[in-house]
């Protein structure tokens, strides 16, 4: 899903990695998109939580960006949050005990990617400007008002969430995927 708001260029971008010693970000193909051009992949603050999980953990997040969506979001997912992620619960433990870095950067050099609301890009190499660790992942969730879900069948979730129209993500939802 592409933009369901106009983009705004945030005062900071950001990049979540497991690794802290990342000095220069080389723009690179996805491994799960090889048909992108190279780029420096940061998110928006705003959709930051779609990172705050293990690399390799697949889930589905779903949010609302205005009112009318929020109605509709608490609706269909019975809940008071902004956004719902769910990720397997088989993954509970490594998001529970996972060292994750958010590596902050100047968004001049940067563009929204169209393909994915919230995702910017640069073509150049990037030098972080700062890099601290997130912390506790579900504990940054909850105070940032996400309602992080695990369940035992992603997949019946994901339906859920491509039949709402609301803004989604879906990363690696492969039902086969287990904790590294």
């Amino acid at each position: 899903m592409g933009w369901t708001v106009e983009p705004e260029v945030p005062e900071t971008l950001l990049h979540y990695s497991e690794d802290p010693s990342i000095t220069l970000f080389t723009p690179h193909v996805p491994s799960t998109n090889p048909t992108t051009r190279p780029a420096v992949w940061t998110i928006d603050p705003p959709r930051a939580p779609l990172y705050w999980f293990p690399r390799h953990c697949p889930r589905v997040t779903i949010w609302a960006n205005t009112s009318q969506q929020l109605e509709q979001l608490q609706t269909l997912m019975q809940t008071t949050a902004w956004r719902v992620q769910v990720a397997p619960i088989e993954w509970a433990e490594r998001i529970r005990c996972c060292g994750l870095y958010e590596y902050r950067f100047d968004p001049s050099a940067f563009e929204p990617w169209p393909e994915a609301e919230g995702q910017w890009i640069a073509t150049t190499p990037q030098t972080p400007i700062s890099v601290v660790a997130v912390g506790d992942l579900m504990g940054r969730q909850a105070s940032a008002g996400v309602e992080l879900r695990l369940v035992d069948d992603l997949a019946s979730i994901r339906k859920v969430v491509l039949d709402s129209n609301l803004p989604f993500s879906i990363v690696r939802h492969q039902s086969d995927r287990r904790p590294a």
